[in-house]
C-alpha cells in the first residue's frame, strides 16, 4: 500500500515535473545552479580554491604543523564544495518552509565562504588558522572563524528541522536526507572537542595555541598520506569527517538501492528500502560513535586495540542482522513493475 501510494504520487502530473518529482542524475550545470544560487556560487568558489591550493602544494614547499601549508585549504575547499552542493540540492526538494530554507542556505553560504577564506588567508600568511592565539590578529581571525562556524551550525539546524517537515514521495530517500543531516550535525558538533585546551596546555597556563585535533600526542606528528590523520595517537578529525559526510553517504545509499531495484525484485518494495536505510543510518551513527570513542582514548584509526576491534565486530554483526531482518520481512511487490523513483533535481 505504501509503495503503491508513493509510486502514484511520483508519477502524477502526466509527465510534468514539479518539486515533488525526481529526475535522474547527472543534472545540467545550469539547472544545478538554480537549486540555490548563493550556495552554488560558493561551491564554484571552493572548486577554484581547490585548484589554487593544488598549485600551492606544487610550488610552495612550506610546512606548517607537520603538513604542507596548502594541504589544509585544499581539504577544506573540497569538503565544503561537496557540503554546500548537497545542501543546495536538498533545499531544492523542499516545499514547506521553502523561503526560510533558502535564507538559511544563504547564511550557510556566506559563513562557510568566510570560514574557508580565512583558512586560506592564514595559509598564505604562513600562520596556523585553528587554535592560534599567538598575536592579536591571529586571535581575531580565530575568533571570527569560531563565530562563523556557530552561525553555520545554526543555519544547518534550521535546514534539518525543515527537512523533518517535508513530504518527499519516496520515504527511503526522505529518511536518508533527514537522518543524514542529523548525523552531520553531530559530526559538526564533534569539532568542538578540538577547541578545548589539552592537559598539556592547561599545565603550561599561558599558551599561543589553545586546542588540538590529536589526542595523547602533539599535533603535527606522523600522519596518513594526504589526509594527515595521526598514526601515533587519537585524532578527533576522524569522527568529525565521518560524521559530516553522512549528508552524502546516506542519500547515495538510497539512490543505489533504487538503481538495484531493477535487478533485485525485493528492493522494489518501498518498505524494504526504507528499513534498509534505517538500518544503515543506525549503523552509520554507531560508526561515528565508535571512531569518536577510539580517538578520545588516544588510539590511532589504523591501530585499533582488541576492545575497539570487538566493538567494531559487534557493530558489523548488528548491521548485518538488521539487513537480513529488513530483507526477510519483504512484502509482495506490485505486478506493475518497478516503482518509479528518481532523484530530485
Amino acid at each position: 500500500m505504501a509503495a503503491g501510494r508513493d509510486s502514484g504520487r511520483v508519477c502524477q502530473g502526466h509527465g510534468r515535473r514539479d518539486r515533488g518529482s525526481m529526475s535522474h542524475f547527472p543534472v545540467p550545470l545550469r539547472q544545478a545552479f538554480r537549486w540555490h544560487p548563493p550556495l552554488m556560487v560558493v561551491a564554484a568558489a571552493m572548486a577554484a580554491l581547490s585548484v589554487v591550493s593544488l598549485v600551492g602544494l606544487v610550488v610552495d614547499d612550506r610546512i606548517l604543523v607537520g603538513a604542507p601549508i596548502w594541504l589544509k585549504p585544499f581539504k577544506f575547499a573540497v569538503s565544503f564544495l561537496i557540503y554546500v552542493a548537497t545542501l543546495a540540492w536538498m533545499i531544492s526538494l523542499m516545499q514547506r518552509g521553502r523561503r526560510v530554507a533558502r535564507r538559511a542556505g544563504t547564511v550557510v553560504a556566506v559563513t562557510g565562504f568566510i570560514e574557508v577564506g580565512l583558512i586560506a588567508m592564514q595559509a598564505a600568511r604562513g600562520r596556523q588558522s585553528h587554535f592560534n592565539i599567538a598575536t592579536t590578529l591571529d586571535t581575531a581571525i580565530y575568533a571570527a572563524m569560531a563565530t562563523t562556524v556557530a552561525v553555520l551550525y545554526a543555519g544547518t539546524i534550521v535546514l534539518a528541522v525543515l527537512l523533518l517537515m517535508q513530504r518527499i514521495p519516496d520515504r527511503a530517500t526522505a529518511w536518508t536526507l533527514r537522518l543524514g543531516l542529523l548525523i552531520t550535525l553531530v559530526g559538526m558538533g564533534l569539532a568542538y572537542l578540538m577547541v578545548m585546551p589539552t592537559p598539556e596546555q592547561r599545565a603550561v597556563g599561558v599558551s599561543t595555541i589553545v586546542g588540538a585535533h590529536s589526542v595523547g600526542v602533539p599535533d603535527g606528528g606522523p600522519g596518513l598520506p594526504l589526509i594527515g590523520w595521526s598514526t601515533t595517537g587519537g585524532d578527533l578529525r576522524v569522527p568529525h569527517f565521518v560524521g559530516i559526510h553522512a549528508l552524502q553517504a546516506l542519500p547515495l545509499l538510497a539512490i543505489a538501492l533504487t538503481a538495484l531495484a531493477r535487478r533485485f525484485p525485493r528492493l522494489r518494495d518501498g518498505d524494504v528500502r526504507l528499513r534498509l536505510v534505517l538500518v544503515a543510518a543506525a549503523g552509520y551513527a554507531g560508526l561515528v560513535a565508535l571512531v569518536t570513542w577510539q580517538a578520545l582514548r588516544g588510539q590511532p584509526l589504523i591501530r585499533p586495540d582488541g576492545v575497539t576491534l570487538a566493538a567494531a565486530g559487534l557493530l558489523v554483526a548488528l548491521v548485518a542482522g538488521g539487513v537480513l531482518v529488513a530483507l526477510r520481512r519483504a512484502t509482495p511487490t506490485s505486478t506493475n513493475g518497478i516503482e518509479r523513483v528518481e532523484v530530485y533535481a
